[in-house]
């Protein structure tokens, strides 16, 4: 089959006909290396609405006459790659004005012989497309499997982005979640990544946290193009969630084989973030057992579980730190971290009269996991490049302890400091204990100091360690470890919310609860007789009358009056130390 070539081998230079019509942007020497997307044929005066362009369309011309300009400078608008005139049906030899239009608009002009049926070009149209596709398929193939032994290489995700950036010929980066930088080849352009990714979770998400975590629903892909570059946006990650983004930029547009070159880039990264993530929770799995058999003083066996991961035990003395589950990950690279119900505390434990324990361990399970720390005076992770202070022989767990007395103190001394700088890693509330030993009982009331410390922390009540908030504070374990971005939560530890008092330990709103109710009789008498301030001068001056009365600059008679009043509505006697501990307790948190 040979189709003999007329006009149109060459463009106008100006990529514009003579007569000012546009030429459909070809412009170049060259016209017939134009792609051929399939073969059409019409005999049409105007076949364009039937054409979507690319198409190389044959006519054998039997409506053709006079002037046909208009007729090719139609075809060339629509984007039709060329046109096939068969001779010897309508007319014997190709017209001299369609060879003249084309030729003035650029459009490739080809003459199909007689023994050449139009089905036979439109079959071998149809054949090299196939080929192509199969041949683009194969480079795919190809380009899959060498994307696949990069990521079995031990530079794993880092190796795939590396490739991935050479089979598209551009640049490719892997981004977080947050929209950090977490792998970028030269000359990627991850600024400009980034800040879009900024504006959608702004127009997304309006909480604080949307510049933490992308919002659920975020796009399928994003797609950004300029002059001579085009970059491709993907999340990666299997859940609601992304867990990163994958960024891949070129000069050109991509092909659909590219598009699949990138997708599968895509799936090995998400592959290999849920494998690692995968055996994340079973070594937290692990953790949580561990500390489980800590609790039922199974010492022995936790050892055990633990060695064959190349981990030990933190040593005692030990500080427990409590706080939200979102700081595992931070608690984790410091410490002996667990995810935590709250119900190992000791204080579901049913007590004689202890309807109140009970429901402080339902609040707690109520309120979901913790994230619990065990922090040994010696034993966090990372040293120096951890930003977290430890001893000078500080491992992961525990793994190598530093001496446990020393210039800093006692060994419990030492481990409060450790424990404050590993909080001091985390920009979330943490309650923090007083120090123990690693036997069951110490534990779980440490557990629960932890707890009780964070609840305060939560609260913004009870004091706050020097130097542990956002603004800074000048001591030395709010200053050393503390990086862009850390330090930014509340640290409570319960040795000062403890010397706050009985009060500073419980709930404040259920001591409040218990103040209203016990004083409401006393409320609903009316304050023209002053019998709640009559109470509590009473109370603060130990039941000595004169004094008492001299306070409030009554006479003592008029106060006797006022108790026996008290006694009566309240149904108690004021001579009962039991009685006015319990009233001295509702005074004071009337106060809250």
């Amino acid at each position: 089959m040979h189709l003999r070539p007329l006009a149109g081998a060459t463009r106008p230079p100006s990529g514009r006909a003579p007569s000012g019509r546009p030429s459909s942007g070809r412009s170049g020497a060259g016209a017939l290396d134009v792609p051929v997307r399939w073969v059409a044929v019409s005999e049409l005066a105007d076949p364009t609405p039937y054409l979507e362009g690319g198409e190389l369309l044959l006519t054998t011309g039997m409506r053709m006459a006079g002037d046909l300009s208009g007729y090719v400078a139609r075809l060339v608008a629509r984007g039709v790659a060329g046109l096939g005139f068969g001779v010897g049906v309508s007319h014997e030899e190709v017209p001299a004005a369609l060879i003249a239009a084309a030729e003035e608009h650029g459009l490739p002009l080809l003459e199909v012989p007689r023994e050449t049926p139009f089905i036979a070009v439109g079959k071998a149209v149809s054949e090299l497309l196939a080929a192509e596709q199969y041949e683009e398929i194969t480079r795919a193939f190809d380009a899959q499997g060498r994307l696949t032994r990069a990521a079995l290489q031990p530079e794993g995700m880092h190796a795939v982005i590396d490739r991935l950036a050479r089979e598209v010929g551009g640049w490719a980066a892997l981004l977080d979640e947050s929209g950090e930088v977490r792998h970028a080849t030269r000359g990627a352009r991850t600024g400009a990544v980034s800040a879009e990714l900024g504006r959608l979770r702004g127009t997304r998400h309006q909480e604080p946290s949307a510049t933490l975590q992308p919002p659920a629903g975020f796009p399928a892909s994003l797609a950004l193009s300029g002059p001579g570059e085009h970059i491709v946006v993907q999340p990666v990650g299997g859940g609601v969630r992304p867990r990163g983004f994958l960024a891949v930029g070129a000069e050109g547009a991509y092909s659909p084989i590219t598009h699949t070159v990138i997708n599968a880039a895509g799936s090995l990264l998400t592959l290999a973030m849920e494998q690692g993530r995968s055996q994340l929770e079973a070594e937290r799995r692990v953790h949580a057992a561990v500390l489980r058999l800590l609790l039922e003083g199974a010492k022995e066996q936790a050892r055990v579980v633990v060695e064959p991961l190349g981990r030990r035990l933190p040593e005692e003395p030990l500080v427990v730190l409590a706080t939200g589950p979102e700081a595992l990950d931070v608690l984790e690279t410091h410490a002996f971290a667990v995810l935590h119900d709250g119900t190992d505390t000791g204080e579901g434990v049913r007590r004689p009269g202890g309807s109140r324990s009970q429901a402080r361990s339902a609040r707690t399970r109520a309120k979901g996991q913790m994230a619990i720390a065990l922090v040994a005076a010696g034993g966090v992770a990372g040293g120096a490049d951890s930003g977290v202070a430890g001893g000078a022989d500080g491992g992961v767990d525990g793994r190598a302890g530093g001496s446990a007395e020393g210039p800093g103190g006692s060994a419990g001394d030492v481990a409060v400091r450790t424990a404050e700088r590993v909080a001091m890693e985390a920009d979330v509330p943490v309650g923090v204990s007083l120090p123990c030993g690693d036997d069951p009982a110490a534990l779980r009331s440490a557990l629960g100091q932890a707890r009780r410390a964070l609840e305060a922390a939560e609260a913004g009540s009870g004091p706050v360690s020097a130097g542990r908030t956002g603004g800074g504070g000048g001591s030395e374990a709010g200053e050393e470890g503390r990086g862009p971005g850390r330090g930014r939560g509340r640290v409570v530890r319960f040795a000062e919310l403890a010397g706050q008092g009985l009060l500073g330990l419980l709930d404040q709103a259920d001591a409040q609860a218990f103040s209203a109710a016990l004083l409401a009789p006393l409320a609903g008498y009316g304050s023209r007789a002053g019998l709640v301030e009559s109470l509590r001068a009473y109370l603060e001056n130990n039941g000595h009358w004169d004094a008492a009365a001299q306070r409030l600059g009554v006479h003592r008679h008029t106060l006797r009056y006022r108790m026996k009043r008290v006694a009566e509505l309240l149904g108690r006697d004021l001579d009962d130390p039991g009685v006015r501990a319990e009233l001295w307790f509702a005074l004071e948190a009337a106060r809250r």
